[in-house]
């Protein structure tokens, strides 16, 4: 399983129906696990992004639940794949 940290914010929609993000965000984490993606941690934060989030799965459960999210026009995310310490030494381990 794959770890993804995605860095979200607030579309003008999604900012004017703020009171709803935490509604919306149980919906997320619902449509994740039935895409194949478990939500392993969620912040709401303040500075440059909305919101914060930690989860694990395949490439293709990670895009199908992101994608679905966004098309619902209250997010823009964008997403980085992450490494524990473990799997980046195996990576380094691979370098000549």
């Amino acid at each position: 399983m794959a770890t993804f940290i995605s860095l979200v914010n607030f579309t003008d929609q999604g900012i004017r129906n703020v009171k709803e993000s935490p509604n919306r965000a149980e919906a997320f984490k619902g449509l994740a696990t039935k895409l194949g993606l478990t939500v392993k941690s969620m912040y709401w934060t303040s500075g440059s992004y909305d919101l914060v989030l930690v989860t694990e799965g395949t490439d293709q459960a990670a895009m199908a639940t992101l994608l679905s999210v966004g098309s619902l026009g209250n997010v823009r995310s964008q997403t980085l794949l992450a490494y524990s310490a473990d799997e980046i030494k195996k990576i380094i381990a691979l370098m000549p």
